[in-house]
């Protein structure tokens, strides 16, 4: 079978790397070209150096990757991917927008927390917003995906079974998420400086985080009612890693057995949603460079509370394996293909 030929655009951001990172091994994909704004006609091997003799191409601009690709990668700040991802689907191409601009159905949403329009909203009617878990039958034929953020993917797999289900109060939903540096990209940053972020540990962006119109958009989808949630991130001073706690009352019929019941079943058949053993805890540790996803389920006995807790690794199920992973099913292809990485003991 002949190899479909992709693209990525922003090659030399984090996300955009780890694009790169996962394409080179995937069995029915050929890189045909990478982009760079700040880099353009360099080598890729000459900003990342592990890339010596394994991608020595230089990076080109955003028309001739769109030119030479079939699947375009756009690994892009909110603001940019529009006319890109016109120019893509005007050509028949398949565009995986892996910044905002596509996640959000209400302009008025993204209106208030990116300050931005939707110059092109026809587009936007053509965008299948997709974690693969719970989107899955929207993929096929698509050619315009918007990837969702890692905060909303730990968080929207931890707690879709019990949202779909009714067996938690929605009201009484709190988030607590942190995350590895490397969430807040490449740029320079003040509380991304090493002596600033390690030995450090606080929340950021505290009920303001741009993540939050998201989640409750999915959640609200699963649970058919508007949904509204506190959600509090943190920084960690680890490269790469999300660890997200929620916690919510458990609604009258719903005791522990029956909520784990009912998250077994309902990721029975996924092969990147892993819910732990009674007794075991998700930890980041255990799914670094991996599209897994790891769910461990407590219950408080005393406040009647269900606690979950969602890991996952921010630059791949987060981002870029997730990215790869709704190429891999809108394109009919096997949907681990590329994606079965095994995370290291250490």
């Amino acid at each position: 079978m002949k190899k479909i030929r992709a693209g990525v655009i922003g090659a030399t951001g984090y996300a955009g790397l780890e694009i790169v990172r996962l394409l080179l091994t995937h069995p029915d994909v050929e890189l045909a070209a990478t982009s760079s704004v700040s880099f353009e006609g360099q080598r890729i091997s000459e900003v990342y150096p592990q890339l010596t003799g394994i991608l020595d191409d230089k990076l080109c601009g955003e028309a001739a990757v769109a030119e030479k690709s079939d699947v375009v990668f756009g690994s892009l700040p909110h603001g940019l991917s529009e006319p890109i991802a016109r120019r893509c689907v005007d050509a028949g191409k398949l565009f995986i927008d892996m910044g905002a601009d596509f996640r959000l159905k209400n302009e008025a949403d993204y209106q208030n927390w990116y300050k931005g329009e939707y110059a092109d909203k026809p587009l936007h009617e053509q965008a299948v917003y997709s974690i693969p878990e719970l989107h899955r039958g929207l993929l096929k034929g698509a050619k315009l995906i918007a990837n969702p953020g890692c905060y909303v993917t730990s968080v929207c797999l931890g707690l879709a079974p019990a949202m779909k289900a009714g067996a938690i109060d929605p009201e009484t939903l709190v988030i607590d998420a942190k995350s590895g540096a490397t969430g807040a990209g490449r740029g320079l940053a003040l509380n991304t400086h090493y002596t600033e972020c390690n030995e450090a540990f606080a929340p950021y962006k505290v009920a303001c985080h741009r993540h939050t119109p998201e989640i409750e958009q999915v959640l609200g989808e699963l649970s058919g009612a508007p949904v509204t949630v506190t959600f509090v991130p943190h920084l960690l001073p680890v490269n790469r890693g999300i660890v997200s706690t929620m916690y919510a009352k458990r609604m009258p019929g719903f005791d522990e057995k029956k909520i784990r019941s009912l998250y077994e079943s309902f990721y029975q058949c996924e092969p990147f949603v892993r819910v732990l053993p009674e007794g075991s805890v998700a930890n980041l540790k255990n799914v670094k460079f991996s599209n897994l996803c790891h769910i461990s389920l407590h219950s408080d006995p005393r406040t009647g509370r269900l606690i979950v807790v969602s890991t996952l690794d921010n630059m791949v199920k987060g981002a870029a394996g997730q990215a790869i992973q709704n190429m891999n099913l809108a394109l009919g292809l096997e949907e681990t293909a590329g994606l079965a990485i095994v995370p290291p003991a250490f």
